[in-house]
């Protein structure tokens, strides 16, 4: 690659999709559905300087020639990315909440003298 070209490729950074690489490839449609076209060729560059990935490219490049084609985005700018999760009502169980019971054995508790072993 020349320094010309790698110039060009956008940082992961200024994507315009912040969790990128981690879409499944069944939902990227939906979130490039309302960008830009200047959005989507960002992506398609920096696609095929990091991933090159045939079903990511051809999706890309399918909405971006829509795109030139006169289709406008739909849906909000910033899609949303449920991939990401940034408030803390999302995050995982936390320790402090309890597993469920664990039941005893089907032969009693050994620890228990009322019950037979």
């Amino acid at each position: 690659m020349s320094d010309a070209t790698q110039h060009d490729v956008p940082e992961h950074k200024d994507l315009p999709l912040p969790d990128y690489d981690h879409l499944p490839v069944g939902t990227l449609p939906s979130r490039i559905s309302g960008l830009e076209e200047a959005d989507v060729a960002h992506l398609v560059s920096y696609e095929k300087a990091h991933g090159n990935r045939l079903p990511i490219l051809q999706i890309l490049e399918k909405r971006l020639h829509d795109l030139q084609g006169g289709a406008v985005p739909r849906g909000p700018q910033a899609p949303s990315t449920p991939e990401v999760s940034t408030s803390a009502a999302d995050t995982p169980q936390s320790a402090q909440v309890p597993g469920p019971p664990i039941n005893p054995p089907s032969h009693g508790t050994p620890t228990n003298p009322a019950q037979p072993r």
